[in-house]
């Protein structure tokens, strides 16, 4: 979870910016997994200093770093003080190598952006997945604007460890109108069974002469047999 859009939606509603890092510690005692806080500053100090302060708000708080000059600078700190970080705005394989040099916790390709340019956002998560596997970078991919259920099945196909999207592209994986359309036929042939069946308790003995001229059983069950009508 990203904790910029938090913040843009924060000062859309009005909220005093100053509750911005109480509201961080709250959702990350919510949250079971690393939280993305970024900094604004784009400036070396400007970002230890943010860094810093965001950090210490919860052990599951993973700074957020622009890939830029002084950003790889900054995560290079970051990773040698054990802090984790998210190196963000990353549109090529060569910023991914830069990223995971400096030791950037994670890295976020944003597939939908690079789609926008007329580009292959999936092609790109294939391209770092395959250096980061070869070179033996510890740094995980993060596949950041996933639009689709599709962009989230390619990703995993590419190499990616996690993904930022939206809620309906999750719950659009499952959807599939083949088992839509199996569920309806189950039920309806459920539907028509149970108006055909009828009871018939039977000994054994009038049981072979009654399959003779009936359906076939389907169920038993404590001596009494179901048949088709």
């Amino acid at each position: 979870m990203g904790s910029l859009l938090i913040r843009l939606l924060w000062r859309r509603k009005g909220f005093p910016a100053k509750k911005y890092h109480r509201t961080l510690q709250k959702i990350c005692k919510i949250v079971d997994g690393d939280v993305s806080a970024e900094v604004i500053a784009t400036d070396f100090k400007g970002m230890i200093s943010e860094g810093e302060r965001l950090a210490d708000l919860a052990d599951n708080i993973v700074v957020k770093i622009p890939m830029i000059k002084e950003g790889i600078k900054a995560i290079s700190y970051f990773s040698e003080k054990g802090i984790n970080t998210n190196c963000t705005l990353v549109f090529s394989a060569g910023q991914a190598i830069l990223a995971a040099k400096a030791g950037a916790t994670y890295l976020s390709p944003f597939v939908g952006r690079v789609d926008d340019v007329s580009w292959d956002g999936i092609k790109l998560i294939e391209e770092i997945s395959s250096i980061y596997s070869i070179q033996g970078y510890m740094t995980e991919i993060l596949a950041a604007s996933i639009r689709t259920p599709l962009h989230i099945v390619q990703a995993a196909k590419a190499g990616a460890d996690v993904v930022t999207c939206p809620l309906s592209s999750i719950l659009g994986l499952l959807n599939h109108p083949l088992t839509d359309i199996g569920l309806a036929k189950f039920l309806e042939d459920h539907a028509k069974a149970n108006k055909r069946q009828v009871i018939l308790k039977i000994n054994s003995r009038r049981y072979k002469d009654f399959y003779k001229d009936n359906a076939v059983t389907s169920v038993r069950y404590n001596g009494i047999f179901y048949f088709e009508k």
